[in-house]
């Protein structure tokens, strides 16, 4: 369904302006009421990420004349194989920041709103009612959630993208003309069971792929052209190139949107509502997780431990603790992986920070072995507290 431009024109383009947009503004649909909306827009971009990265790129050269960006991370090394916005130069630099100077130089016609800082629960409000339309680029459900909720308590737009290794998503959600998040997903995932893109990986083009999908739905809605996502869900397949669309229907019943909503403010929680962990992993690794510092020791002492990483193979390539055996996450989840455990060693379990490793040692704990331990911290911390010698991911 089309739906009305969501800003007004601005009272007039520069020369300048007229000169740079001169192919937008040829095209009927777009024209010079089209790029006015654009300049006299405001737009949010959550996280400055891999969707976040080729979403401000467009947005800043569509022409969008006040972009913001939240993000409270820094510039790693692992990022630049997607995160196209930065560059070699800003390694250890805030996001936002690295972001901010790609973007002014790209156009410095518009401005380009910083928010150095983690979108939470105190600030997304008011973060959020400065700006006309949001670009979600989050990598985890607590913050997809938190954005959801914000958004359709604000009465704003979203629009939505995800990624994972070759497959792609995007949607437009807009509670007043269709269907919301929770919608969709009324419920997030049990923890553990999607693993994010820093534990199973994102083919890089991807990222632009979907991103610019995004920029292409926030174009659509600012200037009110073509047929918006709204109440459609884009699945693409990278692998096959194909893409289908699968229609979402708004939920009667939903608790956010619905007919008669029992939500009508932020949760208090929203980690917890995701959940770290389970709640069965939480409980095992109470009193059951020691640090890479122990196992060192461990390890020094020769003691009879049996370690075992729960990573993918593909992940145990790059890097691994040296003595640990690899025996994926999936194994234990499904009960094979218990006949390849010792019953005269101590169980050491491991992954990339510790959340695979938790799921994994309630299932060790059931079956028996009870003086079962994981690593905190896992990889990332052998690398940064023992050997940094070792490459991280």
């Amino acid at each position: 369904m089309s739906l009305p431009p969501l800003v007004e024109p601005a009272p007039e383009l520069t020369r300048d302006e007229v000169n740079r947009y001169s192919r937008h503004l040829i095209i009927p649909d777009v024209g010079m009421a089209g790029q006015k909306r654009l300049k006299n827009a405001k737009v949010l971009v959550v996280g400055a990420g891999g969707l976040g990265s080729p979403a401000l790129l467009y947005l800043a050269a569509a022409g969008v004349g006040t972009l913001g960006v939240i993000d409270f991370d820094v510039v790693d090394e692992s990022n630049l194989q997607r995160q196209i916005i930065h560059r070699q130069s800003s390694l250890g630099k805030p996001k936002v920041e690295s972001a901010a100077e790609t973007v002014r130089d790209i156009n410095p016609l518009i401005d380009v709103v910083v928010h150095d800082t983690a979108l939470d629960r105190d600030n997304i409000m008011d973060i959020f009612s400065g700006y006309d339309l949001i670009v979600d680029g989050t990598d985890n459900f607590a913050t997809r959630y938190m954005v959801n909720d914000a958004a359709v308590l604000l009465g704003k737009p979203y629009v939505w993208g995800s990624i994972y290794r070759f497959d792609g998503q995007a949607s437009v959600f807009w509670a007043e003309h269709g269907p919301c998040y929770r919608c969709l997903y009324p419920e997030p995932p049990p923890p553990g069971m999607v693993p994010s893109c820093a534990e199973g990986g994102v083919l890089g083009v991807l990222c632009a792929s979907i991103g610019s999908i995004q920029v292409n739905e926030a174009i659509k809605l600012l200037t009110g052209i073509g047929e918006p996502l709204v109440g459609r869900l884009m699945v693409y397949d990278a692998l096959e190139m194909t893409y289908r669309s699968v229609k979402v229907r708004k939920d009667p019943e939903c608790p956010l949107c619905g007919k008669n909503p029992t939500q009508t403010d932020l949760l208090e929680d929203y980690e917890a509502f995701c959940g770290a962990v389970s709640d069965e992993a939480a409980e095992a690794v109470r009193d059951s997780t020691i640090s890479v510092h122990d196992l060192k020791a461990m390890q020094d002492r020769d003691d009879d431990i049996f370690l075992v990483d729960v990573r993918e193979p593909n992940e145990y390539e790059i890097v691994a603790i040296p003595g640990a055996t690899l025996i994926p996450k999936g194994e234990f989840l499904n009960g094979s992986a218990l006949e390849r455990l010792p019953q005269d060693k101590k169980i050491v379990l491991h992954c990339k920070s510790g959340v695979r490793s938790a799921e994994a040692l309630a299932v060790v704990k059931n079956a028996g072995f009870g003086d079962a331990v994981h690593v905190g911290g896992g990889v990332l911390a052998w690398v940064n507290q023992i050997d940094p010698s070792l490459p991280s991911y």
